[in-house]
């Protein structure tokens, strides 16, 4: 469901960009016979090698849009949240989602073009990594992110994301060093969470490693309940809010949305690889709440959502008691209150805004996480960098 969740967000934004061009551009009689544009070319697996940009080099401090040389890009905070986190004893691997638009052929983003990070530090790692910097120190590596010219291909998206894991993985071993044995939070979005929960799976999932994971926050693609227990055979749902050692995950979608279809696109990658079984439910923890018997929470419970769409420029002071939420048999279906200016994608989809929205209660819910940790394991409280 990843590959169609991401494909309808590039579709969606590419008409919108169109939209835009029509009703901006100036009317005049034509000077010359109209000529067709030519079609871009259709981009090919053999494509996504050809054209990589060199891999980064994550010995450089450059290479890391947080962590190496300060929090940088994630010291960015809205007004209302709770102070950075100093002397912290948990360090947080943070990966960013899709960013890059590119051409026809730039299936993978270059982690040195400037004008790509400075979208991607203030649009998603000041809004999304920075929600960890309340109670950890934050590591953000940039990274040969798939573009958005990869989700109309399977096969395509398929080598666009191994190249961009392999990345993931070098950037984790530099962590790891840096680490020194510290317990840790890994977390991502979107394409990010695609590269966390296969972080997850192939370097933490009953490994040494898993002892000292806090939690993984795997947000916004469709993990099934069921592969907690199959794909993640050793690491379990978190189904309270001071629970450790676990993973947890949701969906935004508008109220009023029918399901149906998202549900049933979202189950059939589960289907296909472990039967159609009870597991096939996607997960849903609802992130006011953070807890699995509490499927539901009101408006007043909302510590705080960012207002307005992710973009450049600082962000605007939080909001509290804006957002209702309900896990609705895999979707975390919200209320907004007047003024929060969170456009939906078609569909209803909140995608854009799975972090935002509930910015204060992941900030709050991961503080609660690392003391729970700190508390079961007293080594812990005493390491330093």
């Amino acid at each position: 469901m990843m590959k169609l969740s991401r494909l309808a967000i590039g579709l969606a934004m590419s008409a919108c960009a169109g939209q835009a061009i029509a009703q901006t551009a100036p009317v005049a009689a034509p000077a010359a016979p109209v000529v067709a544009p030519a079609v871009p070319p259709k981009p090919t697996v053999a494509d996504v090698a050809r054209n990589a940009p060199p891999a980064p080099d994550y010995a450089d401090p450059a290479m890391w849009a947080a962590g190496f040389g300060g929090l940088k890009a994630a010291a960015t905070l809205p007004a209302g949240a709770s102070p950075i986190a100093r002397h912290a004893k948990v360090d947080v691997f943070y990966i960013h989602p899709t960013t890059f638009r590119g051409g026809p052929l730039d299936l993978n983003q270059d982690p040195r073009n400037p004008q790509a990070n400075k979208w991607a530090d203030e649009s998603v790692v000041a809004r999304q990594g920075g929600v960890f910097s309340g109670c950890c120190n934050v590591f953000s590596p940039r990274y040969r992110a798939a573009s958005f010219a990869v989700f109309a291909d399977p096969a395509v998206q398929a080598a666009a994301f191994e190249l961009a894991y392999s990345d993931i993985e070098r950037a984790f071993d530099v962590f790891l060093k840096q680490l020194n044995g510290r317990p840790f939070i890994i977390a991502g979005h979107s394409q990010g969470a695609f590269h966390t929960a296969t972080l997850l799976e192939r370097r933490v999932d009953g490994t040494p490693l898993q002892k000292r994971m806090v939690a993984a926050y795997i947000i916004g693609i469709n993990i099934g309940e069921g592969e907690f227990g199959r794909r993640f055979k050793h690491v379990p749902i978190c189904d309270r809010p001071a629970q450790t050692g676990c993973g947890l995950q949701w969906n935004a979608m508008m109220a009023g949305t029918d399901l149906t279809k998202a549900r049933e696109r979202a189950q059939s990658t589960y289907v296909a690889k472990y039967g159609d079984n009870p597991g096939k439910r996607t997960l849903c923890v609802n992130p006011i709440t953070f807890d699995r018997k509490r499927p539901a929470s009101t408006m007043a419970q909302a510590r705080g959502a960012v207002p307005g769409s992710p973009g450049f420029g600082a962000m605007q002071p939080l909001k509290a008691k804006a957002v209702a939420a309900t896990c609705d048999d895999g979707y975390l279906v919200v209320t907004l209150a007047p003024g929060l200016g969170l456009d939906p994608l078609p569909g209803g989809v909140m995608h854009f805004h799975d972090v935002g929205l509930f910015y204060a209660d992941i900030r709050a819910n991961a503080a609660v996480r690392v003391a729970a940790y700190l508390r079961a394991h007293p080594a812990a409280r005493r390491s330093a960098r």
